[in-house]
């Protein structure tokens, strides 16, 4: 169904919030004696209409002040509001504080619902036209070159295509020297994370990742520093992209005025779901931006919502997905959302995200949950 088809009123009845508490894989960084996180915390969101019919999203990353804002203010927000496509939810919260990843879980969790209520697929309701999509790992920073090439090759022979580098000053252009001699035909693109300056030599070290070929030079500087971007992109032919100095299709808007990069990384959850997530799309697209989509290290509800983005005919370069194992040593969806051999398939065979929340193992790892609304 094409998503300007005209639909009926909806409402949402009633909300199920459920926040996890997930392990995750190598609770230890590599090489370090300092201890990573051994959980993440995520909100899991149930929105369901007077049908019965529901709709699933996720709030990643939901510390005590996100859980708060979703169970006092955004939830009960959404319940007292009407709207006839899911563009249309967000207008319950426009007058409560930004939360960005708390309006992201009720958004995907809206468009689920109206794709099961008319039995169609996530990524057909978005507009998208893909089976699949290419996907691409990410690479930290590791201890040596050794440690370097090690872990590339992993998620080489596990079929990634692409591979992401994160960069900083000190750890960049030799790096990058460093895989493409081991790996001469991998497509490479680099993540700086904000953490260069204009200082000259700072600016040396971005001009020299640009005799690289790359796919793209993310965020070299902190967030929301556009000018700077602007700058840099003169200088360079390697595309700059924009990520987390994106937070709105208004912000883009700026970015693609100031002419600041030439690709874009799309974050649901920075932008505050897949309505604006979509609408971003479009601009940078309309823009001659190249466009994939990233993640903020969700698991299987919200990797699903970013597959059926993925989906969209703009999306141009490998999106993030991870592989066989993933970040979680457990997970709440079947079948798990994974990319197979550098792949991840884009299910459309059933109505909505295309996977089924497993609720038993959700209680298990459940810390807490509320229900809203009536009681389903």
């Amino acid at each position: 169904m094409s998503p300007t088809e005209p639909a009926t009123l909806a409402r949402v009845t009633g909300v199920d919030a459920t926040l996890a508490r997930l392990p995750l894989v190598h609770p230890r960084s590599r090489g370090s004696a300092e201890a990573r996180p051994q959980f993440a915390r995520h909100a899991l969101v149930r929105v369901r209409d007077e049908r019965g019919n529901t709709g699933w999203g996720e709030v990643p990353g939901a510390d005590d002040e996100r859980w708060r804002l979703l169970v006092d203010d955004f939830a009960p927000a959404l319940l007292r509001h009407s709207w006839h496509r899911p563009t249309e939810a967000g207008d319950a919260w426009a007058d409560l504080p930004r939360a960005p990843q708390v309006a992201a879980g009720l958004d995907a969790a809206c468009w689920d619902l109206w794709s099961r209520q008319r039995g169609t697929p996530l990524s057909h309701a978005l507009g998208g036209d893909r089976t699949a999509f290419t996907a691409g790992a990410t690479v930290g920073r590791q201890p040596s070159d050794e440690s370097l090439v090690r872990e590339v090759n992993r998620q080489v022979g596990s079929g990634f295509r692409r591979v992401r580098l994160e960069v900083g000053p000190g750890w960049d252009a030799d790096v990058v020297h460093t895989v493409q001699e081991s790996f001469p035909f991998l497509v490479l693109q680099v993540d700086a994370g904000g953490r260069y300056s204009e200082d000259p030599a700072d600016l040396r070290a971005l001009r020299a990742l640009d005799e690289y070929g790359l796919v793209a030079i993310e965020e070299p500087f902190p967030r929301g520093d556009l000018e700077a971007c602007a700058r840099l992109q003169r200088e360079l032919r390697t595309p700059v992209a924009l990520s987390t100095s994106i937070d709105s299709p208004e912000t883009l808007g700026r970015a693609i005025a100031a002419e600041a990069a030439r690709a874009l990384s799309l974050r649901t959850s920075l932008l505050g779901g897949l309505t604006p997530a979509r609408r971003a799309h479009d601009r940078a697209v309309d823009a001659g931006w190249d466009v994939w989509c990233g993640w903020d290290a969700e698991s299987g509800v919200g990797r699903a919502a970013i597959a059926a983005l993925a989906s969209l005919p703009g999306v141009s370069l490998p999106s993030e997905m991870p592989g066989a194992g993933g970040h979680l040593t457990r997970d709440t969806v079947r079948p798990p959302v994974r990319a197979h051999e550098g792949i991840t398939p884009i299910p459309l065979t059933e109505p909505g995200l295309g996977y089924e929340v497993d609720t038993r193992e959700l209680r298990s790892l459940a810390v807490d949950s509320v229900v809203l609304g009536d009681e389903g």
